[in-house]
């Protein structure tokens, strides 16, 4: 803790035991950018979130180019600050470059270079000259060569990239200007393309646009979310040409690659419902999250759980209940919840006489129920929202009980284990002084406000506008007031968090899409419902299988978007009411993050357990 930090703190508060939880930790694979590339980063990150801010709130977009933008723009982020593969934290000594590398960078550059300049010649006859439609050679051998720089790209990326965290490959400039490329054509022959998409009319060009933005896709989503999802996507889209061969509800008469290329990248896949909310409500709340960090109310947050329940017995371990639950309704991912709580609360734990295996058990269990806590519950609520037509405050409160009693049974088997082990509480020393945290409980506006807006009527995209507003008002009451840098770097934050959950709505939409084509969907709930007429408990017990096990290694938002296409349509057929079903399978995608063997949020728990022996 710094002397700055110690100043900044209530005169008499005790010791400030959290500093900077929210902070997004960086992955391995995560550059950590030079001068003037970090700068221009920046830039395009703030201008992305400025973007989607003012569409949303004050000029609206026709809805495929607004999420034709929102998609293409995550992919140039996820290229430009994520490699593709692990990087060392020290900058490996130089090396001759291998001549292999010139060959995919030639026919990479060359291939996307040739792509993308095409693009452009099309939009300056437009701009420039008013010419609606380009000569015919501008489409006709575009996409070709621009798939193939795409694919060398990749694979100079792969087996040839640059380890240095501080410098972007050429690969992955390739691979954004790919995205661009993408984007440009796309809404350059966006009318057409609406009544083409997916029929026997859909041109060459169109074919290749689209299947070079599933491989860009399938890239950035392998790069921040990993293989897990990556692999899902790509057996559903095996699937969809391999449905003449397949046995029983299986089959289905498959479809030409042109088609169903073109068909994935239209409102009814990639553009359907996932990214119709990461576009609007994910981006928006991720947004106010980060207006909360820039002005340090979950720091606020964890040091009230530790005021509130440190001197407990097991206190670290109620601490990391009451803190997950807190930042949970800010937050709303498993695996950032056990990291930013998880740093303080598990040495902690294990400082009182909790194992290292319980200490990081506890974190993940408490910390996945931040999925589930009002007011916002992760990006998955959302997308429920949007899929079942029901208003979210209906959702919200429908979450109210359910919540609270997971963190009861958290916080009572934590208690219990205390107590048939002795243990005592944290030191009163050690901790904040409850009453002069108390003083700042203004901190809390933004939530209330967030909350009271909601419930008075506002729309989702005000209410979180109004109480992103409140935050920022609320921080001039602290001593990190958000002046013009820290709106800088509020917005800054929200483009890179945002990179996640893009890619992964994008991807999801893939597989929505080839459920709605094939009509895979239907004929499972068939099967559920086959299942249920020798036994409904059975038919709920598969469906919280499937839920489980879609979601290993997925974050929850994927985990959910693909279950409540699978599963859900299943269970209301059975007569069980659309919200219950859809609660039902939501609750399952997120407890796949604890459950074996993946268990994505343990395994985010495991590098806190070593800090104290």
């Amino acid at each position: 803790m710094t002397q700055a930090d110690n100043a900044s703190a209530p005169k008499g508060s005790g010791p400030i035991l959290a500093q900077n939880v929210d902070e997004e930790p960086v992955a391995s694979n995560q550059r950590l950018h030079g001068s003037w590339i970090n700068l221009t980063i920046t830039v395009l990150c703030i201008a992305y979130t400025a973007f989607h801010i003012g569409v949303m709130n004050l000029y609206p977009l026709e809805t495929w180019t607004y999420r034709l933008i929102h998609v293409c723009g995550g992919l140039l982020l996820g290229f430009l600050i994520y490699s593709a593969v692990q990087l060392p934290n020290t900058a490996p000594a130089g090396a001759r470059r291998n001549p292999l590398d010139w060959l995919f960078m030639a026919v990479g550059i060359g291939g996307i270079g040739y792509g993308f300049a095409m693009v452009a010649y099309a939009w300056g006859g437009y701009w420039l000259a008013g010419i609606p439609r380009p000569p015919v050679f501008v489409f006709a051998n575009f996409g070709l060569p621009l798939l193939v720089g795409t694919l060398a790209a990749l694979a100079g990326a792969w087996f040839l990239p640059n380890r240095d965290r501080a410098r972007i490959g050429w690969a992955d400039y390739a691979l954004g200007i790919a995205s661009i490329a993408v984007l440009g054509y796309i809404l350059f022959n966006v009318g057409p393309l609406r009544l083409r998409a997916g029929t026997a009319m859909a041109q060459p060009a169109d074919y290749y646009a689209a299947l070079v933005g599933v491989i860009l896709i399938l890239e950035v989503t392998r790069r921040v979310a990993g293989l897990a999802l990556v692999v899902i996507a790509s057996i559903f889209i095996l699937y969809s040409f391999a449905g003449p061969y397949l046995p029983g509800f299986l089959n289905h008469r498959g479809y030409e690659p042109s088609r169903f290329f073109t068909y994935i990248f239209t409102d009814q896949g990639i553009l359907s419902d996932p990214v119709a909310v990461s576009s609007t409500y994910i981006i928006l709340f991720i947004t106010f999250a980060a207006f909360l960090q820039a002005s340090k109310v979950g720091d606020y947050f964890v040091n009230f759980a530790f005021a509130a329940a440190g001197r407990a017995r097991g206190g670290p371990a109620k601490v990391a209940v009451l803190a997950s639950g807190l930042m949970g309704m800010i937050n709303g991912t498993s695996a950032g919840n056990v990291v930013s709580t998880g740093s303080l609360t598990i040495p902690l734990m294990k400082k009182v006489g909790y194992p290292a295996k319980t200490s990081a058990a506890v974190e993940a269990a408490a910390s996945s129920g931040g999925q589930i806590m009002p007011p916002i519950m992760g990006a998955g609520a959302f997308i429920m929202a949007e899929v079942t037509g029901i208003p979210y405050t209906d959702i919200v409160i429908a979450a109210i009980i359910p919540s609270v009693l997971y963190f009861a049974s958290v916080y009572f088997m934590v208690d219990l284990q205390a107590t048939k082990m002795g243990m005592k509480g944290l030191p009163k020393e050690e901790l904040p002084v409850f009453k002069e945290l108390l003083k700042q409980v203004y901190l809390f506006i933004p939530i209330i406000m967030l909350i009271y807006t909601l419930f008075a009527g506002y729309s989702v995209i005000r209410a979180g506008t109004v109480s992103m507003m409140a935050a920022a008002v609320v921080s001039w009451l602290t001593p990190h007031r958000m002046g013009p840098r820290l709106f800088a770097k509020a917005f800054d934050m929200a483009a890179r968090m945002s990179i996640q959950l893009v890619a992964v709505c994008a991807c999801a939409g893939i597989i929505v899409g080839v459920i709605a084509l094939t009509g895979v969907g239907a004929r499972f709930s068939s099967l559920l419902l086959g299942i249920a007429e020798q036994n409904q408990l059975l038919a709920l017990f598969f469906a919280m299988c499937i839920s489980i096990v879609l979601g290993m290694g997925m974050p929850t938002t994927a985990a959910y978007a693909v279950a409540a296409a699978v599963v859900a349509p299943g269970l209301v057929n059975l007569g069980i009411p659309v919200l219950t079903a859809h609660f039902f399978v939501f609750y399952f995608a997120v407890m796949s993050a604890i459950t074996p063997p993946v268990a994505l949020a343990a395994y985010a728990g495991r590098p806190c357990r070593g800090r104290i022996r």
